[in-house]
């Protein structure tokens, strides 16, 4: 059996061995046992299960939770010759059925299907009547409750185990910690599963969280001085903000695009078809967008909000560099995001036992942001993988944080929330410790209190780092309803002089507009610029006339492949990581002839 699956690797995908641990997954598939796949994103799940249901008889069925995820997979499938389709409310009428035909008829390898209908009377009845080789149940992290993007119609998916015991399932996600790892095999009833976990790090992605001081101006800073013409990603946290946010980019003169639930679905879809198919284009989006896009050349994700936990914040940032290419994840972080995201826990009718989880989500999400030592080794450990040295590749590692001892300054913060009532903001406390006659000290007589002035030595930015530890530590707590600071029990140690604290010395950021020479996250010698341009071309043109995205065609780690190869015969040209038979047979010639006019 493995050595047919070798063969398909080869013929189908255009590739001569696996990554660790596919060959065992696929072995193990094979042989019909249930498996289950934790797997970073962009280390080939998806190759885990189209594989094997190649190989064994019958059609293979993929739940899919999103139609972009569905429609990207089936159009590169039938790229490499593989007979796939998927059934989804956006088909034409008719198609849904058709394809439903095509099954019972044995005409098709791989079908993809939403949960929410694959569990429908109509469709267990349909799938009843035909051969089926698999059931991959893909982001199977939504079946868990408690995890960060649960789906109430992933809970009755367990009816496949019941229905169809005699197929082998395989469920595979890139996000799950220990708790969400437990539910998925509990619901999913995969208790004799054979597991596999390939590990957390995806090394080719460099971390940064910076200081918010003006996030659109640093956004764009950091776009034009490495960014300049990469596709990216950015979030925020409302739709607003995403749409102010992708105008002013915009009016800068970068190709930026809205995607967000609130936007006419026509023009949802054409932004996300613009991101698929053309070069250099940004999306800024709300958490809506991306679970399912495949697009690998994504070279930056930025988050311009705090995500709510570090599962979102590892699957968004996951976006970048599936192609394996040096890639960025960006992010400005600040005490309003804090504060924003409290105010909404705070606020949430959830019960008490969800709220209790979240919050410890969030504050593990905090202590990934306000961390001194090496941010990837603390991104593991969450997920319990130990990293025994530092990274080197985030930047923490690059430029070592300096600290402080802020054990006085925390004091008098701490002092001034008390002394002002515990029902200001940070704004209002600051100009009180700064000594600012405002109307707002005056009204309430806070230029009388204590702490008034005390805190001169102090820049206002440096106050609100100073509150912002505080209160990612949990010295401090926010009121839902205007964001006023309280104290908690935890305070009182350092309020008694019992406690020291190191603070974060942030750096000054300058959110001044610049432009520098881009740095390259994936550099092109000059000798080889003018064949990467002419391959790339090629790409776009047949993109365009087969009418899909331009990775479908090649990834950028194929045409870079082919820039140290520099094959000068078709044959050369098939051994190219990633270059199929159907590929080679349908654009080796153009790709040929484009090289060796450059050589």
């Amino acid at each position: 059996m493995m050595q047919e699956a070798y063969k398909v690797l080869e013929d189908v995908f255009g590739y001569t061995e696996f990554r660790s641990p596919q060959d065992e997954v696929v072995s193990s598939l094979v042989a019909g046992r249930d498996v289950f796949v934790l797997m970073p994103t962009g280390g080939g799940k998806s190759l885990c299960y189209q594989l094997p249901a190649l190989i064994r008889p019958g059609v293979g069925v993929v739940i899919s939770p999103l139609i972009a995820l569905m429609q990207d997979q089936v159009s590169a499938l039938c790229e490499v010759g593989v007979r796939a389709a998927c059934i989804n409310s956006s088909m034409p009428p008719g198609h849904n059925r058709e394809v439903e035909n095509l099954v019972r008829r044995g005409e098709l390898e791989l079908v993809y299907i939403a949960p929410e209908r694959l569990t429908l009377a109509t469709t267990i009845e349909w799938l009843s009547s035909t051969s089926i080789s698999l059931f991959a149940i893909d982001e199977a992290h939504c079946v868990a409750q408690w995890g960060h993007d649960f789906r109430s119609e992933y809970l009755q998916l367990s009816i496949l185990h019941e229905r169809f015991s005699h197929v082998p399932r395989i469920a595979l996600t890139a996000t799950a910690d220990s708790k969400t790892q437990e539910e998925i095999v509990a619901r999913l009833g995969l208790q004799q599963a054979a597991v596999y976990i390939s590990g957390f790090d995806r090394p080719n992605i460099q971390y940064r969280i910076t200081q918010k001081v003006n996030a659109k101006q640093q956004l764009l800073s950091f776009i034009q001085q490495e960014h300049t013409s990469d596709a990216g990603v950015v979030y925020c946290m409302s739709r607003n903000k995403v749409d102010s946010t992708a105008k002013w980019l915009s009016d800068q003169g970068i190709k930026a695009l809205p995607y967000h639930a609130g936007l006419n679905k026509d023009v949802r879809q054409q932004n996300q078809e613009r991101f698929l198919r053309e070069d250099g284009v940004i999306i800024v989006a709300t958490i809506a967008f991306g679970m399912g896009i495949d697009k690998p050349d994504v070279r930056f994700v930025a988050h311009l909000d705090l995500p709510k936990s570090i599962e979102a914040y590892y699957q968004e940032t996951g976006r970048a560099g599936r192609d394996g290419l040096p890639s960025t994840a960006w992010m400005a972080y600040g005490l309003e995001d804090v504060i924003k995201l409290k105010q909404i826990m705070a606020g949430s009718e959830a019960n008490e036992q969800f709220k209790r989880i979240e919050q410890r989500k969030l504050d593990s999400m905090l202590g990934l942001a306000e961390v001194t030592s090496c941010r990837r080794q603390t991104l593991m450990s969450y997920f319990g993988e130990a990293l025994s040295d530092p990274c080197g590749n985030c930047d923490n590692c690059l430029t070592p944080v300096q600290t402080w001892n802020g054990t006085e300054a925390a004091r008098k913060a701490l002092s001034c929330v008390y002394r002002t009532g515990q029902r200001f903001g940070v704004v209002h406390l600051i100009n009180v410790l700064r000594g600012k006659q405002t109307d707002k000290v005056s009204q309430f007589n806070h230029h009388e209190v204590t702490t008034f002035g005390i805190g001169g030595d102090l820049s206002d930015a440096q106050w609100r780092s100073v509150y912002r530890q505080l209160v990612a530590r949990g010295y401090l707590s926010v009121n839902f309803d205007h964001g006023q600071l309280f104290l908690n029990d935890k305070c009182r140690g350092v309020l008694r002089g019992e406690e020291a604290l190191e603070l974060r010395l942030d750096p000054i950021v300058n959110a001044q507009k610049t432009r520098s020479k881009q740095q390259n996250n994936m550099p092109i010698a000059e000798e080889n610029r003018a064949l990467w341009e002419a391959l790339r071309a090629c790409r776009k043109t047949l993109a365009e006339e087969q009418s899909v995205p331009p990775y479908v065609i090649f990834h950028d780690a194929t045409l870079k492949e082919l820039l140290d190869v520099k094959p000068t015969t078709l044959q050369e040209f098939g051994a190219i990581s990633g270059v199929g038979q159907k590929k080679l047979d349908k654009y080796g010639g153009c790709f040929l002839k484009a090289a060796l006019e450059h050589y």
